[in-house]
């Protein structure tokens, strides 16, 4: 872990409040609720919880992508470079998105295009962003390939997304969203379709690449695995909301929320052999009704769910420096 010692906040993107909803013919889903961060220069920021918690969204959210209507931002700030992402217009964004900020989805197949060659897909940014054409941006894409390790770089950049294994396919998303050296890069669950060993490999190579070029990470990924590897801070999600943040250091040393506890409990590295592997019971909440008390209550099994809040949402609370927990007493049982 590099330790940030800075007096003063050198904060890249600093997030406030940002809520998201969805206006369907259901009723108004609460995806993102009050949820703040601050991301500095170079550091990675692990954003971690079941499917369904709000961490996809909130990114989404930064760079304009969810589908409006229905989504919706209520509220909120996301302060990069003195624009406040939330408000930009389209145009603004454009110039953003895929220069400074760059994405990397979790799917690579749905986001190359089946049609076009990886040569096409990868000089595209050079060309929107950095007016760079023909062989120039050519040598660029295939230095950016070999950067990511893909062998045979001169010849593999003709080929077509469907000649690439799965492994492969991600790196050539890599490199497409750092050819335009960003300072942040979005990773929404970068390793989700891949075996162990390339999943390292993968991390491996956003981490060196974050070294070599000062890049931001911004980490989505239900596996607190990865975030161990990873991670400077993580801000765990649940219901929307943020239920724990704090240095990956305390947040593993000392988790205090029952939802942190159990996710690290469901870790299966963490069991001894032959033990019983732990999954929390129950489902996360409809988030069409959002929940006016403590969301986690009736999954909480490793606090108590009884002191749990009943007619108030918990709020986030800084307990120890630089270390915030929801300050719900049934959570904070154990």
């Amino acid at each position: 872990m590099r330790g940030h010692s800075h007096a003063i906040s050198m904060a890249l993107l600093d997030v406030k409040n940002l809520t998201t909803r969805f206006h369907t013919r259901n009723g108004i889903v609460h995806a993102v609720e009050d949820v703040s961060f601050v991301l500095e220069k170079g550091e990675t920021l692990g954003i971690v919880g079941e499917s369904g918690s709000g961490k996809s969204v909130s990114c989404y959210s930064l760079l304009g992508l969810i589908p409006q209507p229905p989504g919706k931002i209520h509220s909120g700030s996301a302060m990069f470079e003195g624009t406040d992402l939330l408000k930009a217009n389209e145009k603004t964004l454009r110039k953003i998105r895929g220069k400074k900020i760059s994405m990397i989805f979790q799917d690579p197949m749905t986001c190359l295009n089946p049609a076009l060659r990886i040569s096409t897909q990868l000089t595209e940014p050079l060309e929107l962003h950095e007016g760079m054409k023909g062989k120039p941006a050519l040598h660029r894409a295939i230095e950016a390939l070999e950067e990511v390790g893909i062998p045979e770089a001169e010849k593999r950049i003709k080929s077509y997304p469907h000649e690439f294994s799965g492994g492969m396919r991600q790196r050539v998303m890599i490199a497409m969203a750092l050819i335009t050296r960003p300072e942040i890069l979005i990773a929404d669950e970068p390793t989700t379709a891949l075996d162990v060993t390339v999943q390292k490999q993968v991390l491996d190579l956003i981490k060196d690449r974050q070294e070599t070029l000062g890049t931001a990470v911004l980490l989505v990924t239900h596996d607190l695995g990865v975030v161990s590897q990873v991670c400077d801070k993580v801000n765990v999600m649940y219901a929307g909301r943020v239920v724990e943040s704090a240095t990956a250091t305390d947040l593993f040393a000392d988790p205090r929320h029952a939802y942190t506890r159990a996710l690290l409990k469901s870790i299966p590295a963490m069991h001894k052999k032959g033990e019983t592997l732990y999954t929390i019971p129950g489902l996360p909440p409809n988030l069409n009704v959002p929940p006016s008390a403590c969301s986690f209550q009736p999954r909480n099994t490793l606090g108590d769910s009884s002191l749990c809040l009943a007619d108030e949402p918990p709020q986030l609370t800084e307990i120890v420096p630089g270390h915030h927990v929801q300050n719900c007493p049934g959570c904070l049982a154990s």
